[in-house]
């Protein structure tokens, strides 16, 4: 059975549990990182030489990052989340590359300030700097969705997982946003999925 090592609160978890619920293929979870510690020890460093979450464990095979681990599970469970065109998969490739070496990191400044920062601490100047650089990424998300359901184009893939979990950490701060309807309507489309039960529908922690 697969077991998936990771907290929900982290968004790189929420990514594989969401995944995983979207195969239909049976999993365990054990919380770990952060608060639950675990990820110190010398078995999970086993697992994870890196300390961080998530793990996946699928039988012999264990796999860390957490992108990597959505394509996985994508290909081997649901493989119609997981382009067999060369042109489709790597177009998700590319959205799911710049989520997290973009989007992610853009948001990320905001998320900390607002959600793991004492209030009396927070540097409003970092939230204003990740405001401002979040802003020309989530325009270009609603321009690229203007004439397409999904990322990646009429069918739900793996491209929108990690996208997703971005733009539910981005809603959930504290702080107003622009319209962006054509991004607004993919986001609702999302949150009507079943498989992000359990997931997206998690306060920010």
């Amino acid at each position: 059975m697969i077991h998936i090592w990771g907290r929900l609160s982290s968004l790189n978890v929420r990514k594989v549990v969401w995944a995983a619920q979207e195969t239909g293929a049976p999993f365990t979870r054990s919380d770990a990182g952060m608060a639950f510690g675990v990820v110190k020890t010398p078995e999970y460093l086993n697992l994870n030489p890196n300390a961080l979450v998530p793990t996946l464990q699928d039988g012999e095979l264990v796999l860390w990052e957490s992108n990597v681990i959505v394509r996985y599970l994508c290909a081997r469970y649901a493989p119609t989340l997981y382009p067999q065109d060369l042109a489709q998969r790597f177009d998700a490739e590319r959205w799911m590359d710049w989520q997290q070496t973009t989007l992610n990191r853009a948001g990320g400044a905001a998320f900390l300030q607002w959600i793991r920062t004492p209030q009396n601490q927070r540097d409003h100047a970092a939230i204003a700097q990740s405001v401002a650089t979040m802003a020309p990424l989530l325009a270009l998300l609603d321009q690229h969705l203007s004439h397409r359901a999904y990322l990646g184009g009429a069918q739900f893939s793996m491209a929108d997982i990690p996208v997703a979990c971005d733009i539910h950490r981005w809603v959930g701060l504290p702080q107003p946003r622009p319209p962006l309807p054509h991004l607004e309507r993919w986001y609702a489309s999302i949150l009507a999925r079943p498989a992000v039960h359990g997931v997206l529908d998690q306060p920010l922690s």
